[in-house]
């Protein structure tokens, strides 16, 4: 398996990584739920500067959600 890297991301091409069976958007839509049952990964998103109309993570946010959920 290919060591996962650190980097920007779009967001559904890093949801797909953890969700390889599911389409790109039904990949994103179970990453965002995870984000969202995570207690203050969210919360530590927005002190990044996340905004949720974003299409991509940067190699920060990246790193805070591997943290949360682990490596893809």
């Amino acid at each position: 398996m290919k060591e996962f890297t650190i980097r920007a991301y779009g967001r559904m091409e890093l949801a797909s990584l953890y969700s390889p069976e599911l389409t790109d958007i039904a990949a994103y839509r179970k990453m965002k739920k995870w984000v969202l049952l995570c207690p203050g990964l969210l919360q530590r998103l927005y002190d990044l500067g996340y905004q949720p109309n974003c299409r991509s993570f940067t190699p920060l946010e990246v790193r805070v959600i591997i943290d949360a959920l682990g490596e893809p």
